[in-house]
């Protein structure tokens, strides 16, 4: 599979697995899972999972009554996602080692595409319409396609708040990426992630809608709360948690906020013929 060594470095060293059990990796999950339960055709249906990592949405999405099969172009990724189907009472139907653009599925074999990080680690505009375009001939008439990009403000924020812009090298990367969209790390500091590209909301929609899909979004993923101080007040499972998904829930779509989330979700419905 072709993916940059810097990437396939990243992740070897186990950074997915558990990313999004704590802090604002907690946040990107619960609302991912909020958009996949609205935005999904409903179980049963047959899920592509594709750079679906350790497999978190892939088993969750399992437990709800889909068939899903994950691939991701990190063996590791898919040795953690195949241990964890085997331990699952609902498996995943397959889990492969696999590359977004060459997708080895038939056309117009399955429901859904989930996109929920590939797009973002391809850094060529060609790379990403051929990921697309993949998507949509494996999709069913009517098809539904969940894409996700990183904020091309993201850094910028996750620096700030971070305090990551003490850094004279942070504040150059962050510079670049806001000029760009291309996130470079040279020096493979911890905490400032890998190889990406950083999509403004508005280009993430226009790619989506240019490899034939009706697209509909951006949602905001984390919205602000994203670079929240105090997460665990925030995520406390009660009252507090009800009342913050609200409030994303509330403006998750609103133009002005959009780039202030380090995630964004667009929606592609493939043609109905």
């Amino acid at each position: 599979m072709r993916i940059e060594s810097e990437i396939r470095d990243y992740y070897d060293q186990g950074r997915e697995a558990g990313r999004l059990s704590d802090g604002p990796g907690l946040l990107e999950q619960i609302r991912t899972r909020e958009l996949l339960t609205r935005l999904l055709p409903p179980a049963p249906a047959v899920v592509l999972d594709v750079g679906g990592g350790p497999g978190a949405y892939a088993l969750w999405l399992a437990e709800r009554g889909y068939t899903v099969d994950l691939l991701d172009p990190v063996p590791r990724h898919v040795e953690e996602a195949s241990a964890a189907s085997r331990a699952s009472a609902i498996p995943l139907r397959s889990a492969t080692v696999g590359d977004a653009r060459d997708l080895r599925v038939a056309d117009a074999s399955v429901d859904a595409v989930l996109m929920l990080g590939p797009l973002y680690h391809l850094t060529e505009p060609d790379d990403r319409a051929l990921a697309l375009s993949e998507a949509r001939r494996v999709l069913r008439p009517g098809g539904v396609l969940l894409a996700v990009g990183i904020s091309r403000f993201a850094s910028t924020i996750d620096g700030i708040g971070a305090s990551h812009l003490a850094s004279e090298g942070f504040a150059e990367i962050v510079a670049e990426d806001v000029a760009t969209g291309r996130h470079r790390n040279p020096g493979n500091v911890p905490g400032w992630f890998t190889t990406a590209y950083f999509h403004r909301p508005e280009e993430l929609a226009a790619e989506v809608a240019d490899a034939g899909f009706d697209a509909d979004g951006p949602f905001a993923i984390e919205g602000p709360a994203g670079a929240a101080g105090a997460m665990a007040e925030l995520l406390d499972g009660g009252a507090m948690q009800q009342r913050a998904l609200a409030a994303i829930r509330r403006i998750e779509r609103e133009p002005s906020l959009l780039g202030a989330s380090a995630h964004l979700m667009v929606r592609g419905l493939a043609p109905t013929h």
